[in-house]
């Protein structure tokens, strides 16, 4: 029997002490908060009185002394200065709850604005040297509406981040539209779906329900393979209602007087068409799932849903999907769901064209606030007269 995948969940900034905050009443929901270990940390105070799931013991405001609590705006320098600063009250933290126990650290942060973006990297860095478990992130792309810098922003942040992480799981806010929605609202429900494949990931090896027997069990060691080496990784999600099956044999008896064994043929072919479902669907991040060096699959659902030979034929079809060869699947049976969930975890994606588009962002970014730098400076010189020798 596989072990659980026990997380160090960090929420760095605002939209990472969100995600946390919710991925803790999530997991409270199943009676399972117990195997995490959190943190959240901002510069503004206002965002960490904010959170209604983070115990306050387990909450930290940095930058004091610089920004007095009010948050560093978009200026991700500053963010990365302050998280510097204060690193060591930071990995005194971490190291106060506990590290004994787990099998990685997760940080969480939006990487278009300022906190997160800058201290998110300073972190990893730091964790990555003096801890021997793997250090993921799961960054979250701005949308393309939040304007240039916060583009600027989420380049650079992820630049620094890949140096220094296991493995930095995107979210492309920009991928993810509502009919509808505000801005907000539209952020609010992204963070409902990125809980949602979170929640699926640390089930793997969890000890199974009383009485359940998982065909093809995925432990936290199978997680860790498929997220090693560093880059990019996606996922994919797809759920469907798990129909009562009763009914359903009443109602097919009535129209053709099947045998109950053709009606169970099509359970591994219900499983084959969720995997795809959540492969080729909306994916965390967009990209080429044929760039995929590694792919994990797990399925979890009531008991009589799952099945070894849908599975199998799944995993078959993303080894052909995918450039690499490695693909993991498992299975958790659980009777505390009416759906079957499926999730695709597609490690190390090389064809993301989000990010193609965001250095475009960044270097126009770069570029306009070079030549408004040098406008200021050419302004201000000449407020003086030109007779006045500078000094060098």
């Amino acid at each position: 029997m596989g072990e659980t995948m026990r997380f160090f969940v960090i929420g760095f900034g605002q939209a990472g002490g969100k995600i946390l905050d919710l991925f803790i009443e999530h997991e409270r929901l199943r009676g399972t908060e117990k195997n995490m270990r959190v943190l959240a940390i901002n510069t503004a105070r206002t965002d960490l009185m904010g959170l209604k799931n983070v115990d306050i013991k387990d909450r930290i405001l940095i930058g004091q002394t610089i920004v007095k609590g009010h948050g560093v705006g978009t200026d991700n320098t500053l963010g990365a200065k302050i998280a510097q600063e204060e690193i060591e009250t930071i990995l005194n933290a971490i190291d106060e709850r506990g590290t004994h126990e787990i099998d990685a650290f997760l940080i969480i942060s939006g990487l278009g604005g300022g906190t997160g973006s800058g201290g998110s990297p300073v972190l990893a860095k730091y964790l990555s040297e003096m801890y021997s478990e793997p250090v993921y992130a799961i960054g979250m792309l701005p949308a393309p509406e939040e304007g240039k810098l916060y583009s600027l922003n989420a380049a650079r942040s992820m630049i620094s981040l890949l140096k220094y992480v296991d493995n930095l799981i995107l979210v492309d806010n920009g991928a993810w539209k509502f009919e509808g929605l505000s801005l907000k609202e539209s952020f609010a429900k992204i963070n409902e779906e990125v809980i949602k494949r979170l929640g699926v990931l640390a089930r793997a090896g969890e000890p199974l329900e009383e009485g359940l027997v998982g065909e093809m069990v995925v432990d936290s060691s199978e997680v860790i393979n498929t997220l090693r080496g560093g880059g990019i990784s996606s996922i994919g999600y797809a759920t469907t209602k798990a129909e009562d099956k009763k009914k359903k044999r009443f109602s097919i008896f009535k129209k053709k007087d099947k045998g109950i064994g053709e009606i169970e043929n099509d359970k591994p072919l219900k499983i084959a068409s969720l995997v795809r479902r959540a492969a080729l669907g909306r994916l965390t991040v967009p990209c080429n799932i044929k760039s995929a060096e590694r792919a994990l699959v797990l399925i979890a659902g009531p008991p009589e849903h799952l099945d070894r030979k849908g599975l199998e034929k799944a995993k078959l079809w993303l080894e052909d999907q995918i450039a690499g060869v490695e693909v993991r699947a498992g299975d958790y049976p659980t009777r505390r769901t009416e759906y079957v969930a499926a999730l695709v975890l597609l490690a190390n994606v090389t064809d993301v064209p989000r990010v193609k588009e965001l250095q475009r962002l960044a270097a126009e970014a770069k570029e306009e606030v070079d030549m408004a730098e040098r406008s200021r400076i050419e302004k201000t010189l000449a407020l003086f007269d030109e007779d006045i020798e500078p000094l060098i």
